[in-house]
C-alpha cells in the first residue's frame, strides 16, 4: 500500500510535466487570429484554478493533495502561456544591441521578460497569502518549486549552455535567442544540480517514510516535480534534443 502511495503521484506527475508542456506549446502554434480567443479561455482556467486551490488547501487529503498540485500546475501553465502568446512578456521586444555584455546586457536581458516575472511574483504571493492558514501546502510548495526551478533556468540560460530550445519559441519572441549564450557549461550550473540535490533527498526520504497517505502522496507530488526540474537543467548541458519528447505540440520556429 505504501509503494501505491508514491509510485502513482510519481507517474501522474511525469504526465502532467510532459502532457501541459505539450499542450501549451501546442496552442501557441496554432495561428495567431486565434490568440485572443485562446487567451480568453486560459482567464476562465485560470479563475477556476485558484477556486480549486482555495477548496482542497483546507483539505489534507490524498485528493486534496492531487488538487491541489494540479491547481498550481494550471496556474503557472497560464503564465507560460500568456508569455509564448506574446501577452505577458516584457517592456522590451527587441534584439540585444551588437557588443552589449556585462550588467547592461543582464539589465536588456531583464527588460525582455520584467512584466512576465512581476506577473509570476504576483500570482506566488497571492497563492502564499492564500496558503497561510492551509492545512494543505501541497499547491503552495509547487509554485514554489516551479518559480525556484525556472529562475535557475533563466539564470542559466543567459550565462550560456549547449541545448536553450530555441525551437520552441514562436517567430513574435525569436528577439530572445539574441539574449542567449551556446556554451558547454557556465560556473552556475554545477551549483544549481547540487542545490536542487541538496532539497530532493529530503523530500524523497519524507515521501519513502511512514507517514500518512497525505504527507506520502505530497511529498512524492514535490519529489517528483523537483527531480523533473533537476532533470531539465541536465538537458540544458546534454548533447540530447529533449524537445523531441514534445515533438507532436510545436512547429519548429528555428
Amino acid at each position: 500500500m505504501a509503494m501505491y502511495f508514491w509510485i502513482s503521484p510519481l507517474i501522474f506527475t511525469i504526465f502532467v510535466w510532459w502532457f501541459s508542456t505539450g499542450l501549451i506549446l501546442k496552442l501557441n502554434s496554432l495561428p495567431r487570429r486565434s490568440f485572443k480567443a485562446i487567451f480568453a479561455l486560459s482567464l476562465v482556467f485560470l479563475v477556476l484554478a485558484f477556486w480549486g486551490l482555495e477548496i482542497s488547501s483546507q483539505q489534507a487529503t490524498v485528493a486534496g493533495a492531487y488538487c491541489s498540485f494540479t491547481c498550481a500546475i494550471m496556474i503557472w501553465g497560464w503564465q507560460e502561456l500568456a508569455f509564448l502568446l506574446g501577452y505577458i512578456t516584457g517592456s522590451r521586444r527587441s534584439d540585444c544591441p551588437n557588443g552589449l555584455g556585462g550588467m547592461r546586457r543582464a539589465w536588456y536581458a531583464f527588460q525582455t521578460i520584467n512584466y512576465h516575472e512581476l506577473t509570476l511574483l504576483s500570482l506566488g504571493i497571492v497563492i502564499f497569502l492564500m496558503n497561510l492558514d492551509a492545512v494543505n501546502q501541497t499547491g503552495f510548495w509547487t509554485y514554489v518549486i516551479l518559480w525556484g526551478m525556472r529562475q535557475s533556468t533563466k539564470i542559466n540560460i543567459f550565462l550560456g549552455v549547449l541545448n536553450f530550445n530555441e525551437a520552441f519559441l514562436p517567430q513574435h519572441l525569436k528577439y530572445l535567442i539574441t539574449y542567449f549564450r551556446r556554451r558547454a557549461m557556465n560556473l552556475l550550473m554545477p551549483f544549481s544540480i547540487l542545490l536542487s540535490v541538496i532539497f530532493l533527498v529530503p523530500i524523497w526520504l519524507r515521501a519513502a517514510s511512514e507517514s500518512s497517505d497525505y504527507e506520502m502522496t505530497s511529498s512524492a507530488l514535490l519529489g517528483t516535480l523537483l527531480a523533473l526540474g533537476l532533470l531539465e537543467h541536465l538537458f540544458l548541458i546534454m548533447p540530447f534534443p529533449s524537445e523531441l519528447l514534445w515533438k507532436w505540440g510545436y512547429k519548429d520556429h528555428r
